[in-house]
C-alpha cells in the first residue's frame, strides 16, 4: 500500500471528511426523496478511509488499468459513494441532485450502476453479487500479474445470500492475496436484527474455517481503529498464494444522527424537512463534541 503509519493529524483529517460526507449524504437524500440512510451512515468511516488513504484511485481517472478496485456489494447504499466522489472533485452536490434517476439524463441511481456513473466498478442492488464478482476480478488480477487490489464491502445482512458463501469458499481455495472483504457489521437489516433473521455468529470463526485471515475492528465508526487495522494490510500480491483478508467492522446503523442510530426504521426511505433539520443539528452537535476532544 505504501502508506506511512497513521498519525493523529491524518485521523482528524479523515474524520472531517466523514462529517462532510454525512452532511452531503443527508442533503442528497432529503432532496431526491429516497435513500438507505441507516447503512449509508454506518459505512462512512471505512469507505472514506479506503478512498482517501488506502487505495490507488483517482475519481477523475476511474478507468485507469492500474487502479485499485472497490466494489460496493451492498449497492443500495450508493449515495455514500456518490458523496465521496463529489467531495473528491468528480461532481457537485447540486449536479447529483439534478441528475438523480431522471428519465432523460440519469447519471446516478438508487443502486450502483456502472453504465451511468464511471466511478462505479460493479452494478449492484440484488444482494450477494459483489463478492462473487470480486473473486473473479482477483483471479483476473492473478492471471495478469497485476499489482492492484480488489476490496469489496458487504453488509452483514447481505451474508444471508448463499452466493456469498460460494465466493468465500472459492476465495479461500484459490488463496487470493489480492482480495479484501470488508463487512459493514451494523447488526441490522431491513426487517430486524441480523442475529434474529439469520444468525452468522461466530462470523470470524466461520470465515477462518473457509481459509480467510480475519481481522476485527471493534468500533468501525472510530476512524483511528479503522486506520489501525487497514494499516496492517500487506501489499496486494496477485501471484503469491495466501489467505484472502476479511475485515469485520462493527458499526452502528444510522451513526452520528442520534434519532437514527441503531433504529431499523431508517434502513430505507425518504426524510422530510423536519427530520432533515433534526438530523443536521444532531450531526453538527456530535461533530463539535468530537472536535472539542482534540484539544
Amino acid at each position: 500500500m505504501n502508506v506511512k503509519p497513521i498519525d493523529i493529524a491524518t485521523v482528524h483529517e479523515l474524520e472531517e471528511r466523514c462529517y462532510k460526507v454525512r452532511h452531503d449524504l443527508l442533503t442528497l437524500v432529503y432532496n431526491i426523496g429516497m435513500g438507505h440512510l441507516g447503512g449509508e451512515l454506518s459505512m462512512v468511516e471505512a469507505a472514506v478511509a479506503m478512498y482517501y488513504r488506502y487505495m490507488n484511485y483517482n475519481v477523475l481517472d476511474p478507468h485507469n488499468p492500474e487502479r485499485d478496485r472497490f466494489i460496493l456489494s451492498k449497492g443500495h447504499c450508493s449515495e455514500t459513494l456518490y458523496c465521496i466522489f463529489s467531495n473528491l472533485g468528480a461532481y457537485s452536490l447540486q449536479y447529483m441532485i439534478d441528475n438523480f434517476e431522471c428519465l432523460d439524463k440519469s447519471k446516478f441511481g438508487m443502486h450502483t450502476n456502472r453504465k451511468y456513473c464511471p466511478q462505479i466498478e460493479v452494478s449492484a442492488g440484488s444482494l450477494g453479487h459483489g463478492l462473487p464478482i470480486s473473486v473473479g476480478m482477483a483471479l483476473a488480477g492473478r492471471k495478469q500479474k497485476a499489482k492492484w487490489r480488489v476490496t469489496v464491502m458487504t453488509g452483514d445482512g447481505e451474508l444471508d445470500e448463499g452466493s456469498n458463501w460460494e465466493a468465500i469458499m472459492a476465495a479461500g481455495h484459490y488463496q487470493l492475496g489480492n482480495l479484501v472483504l470488508i463487512v459493514d457489521k451494523n447488526g441490522l437489516q431491513m426487517t430486524g436484527p441480523t442475529s434474529e433473521i439469520m444468525n452468522h455468529e461466530p462470523l470470524d470463526k466461520r470465515l477462518e474455517a473457509f481459509g480467510w485471515d480475519v481481522r476485527v475492528i471493534e468500533d468501525g465508526n472510530d476512524m483511528l481503529q479503522v486506520c489501525q487495522v487497514l494499516d496492517t494490510l500487506p501489499e496486494a500480491d496477485p501471484v503469491t498464494r495466501r489467505k484472502p483478508i476479511a475485515i469485520l467492522a462493527k458499526t452502528e446503523k444510522g451513526h452520528d444522527v442520534d434519532f437514527m442510530a441503531g433504529q431499523v426504521k431508517w434502513h430505507g426511505g425518504g426524510i422530510n424537512e423536519e427530520d432533515y433539520n433534526r438530523a443536521i443539528e444532531s450531526l453538527e452537535k456530535n461533530w463539535k463534541e468530537r472536535k472539542s476532544k482534540w484539544q
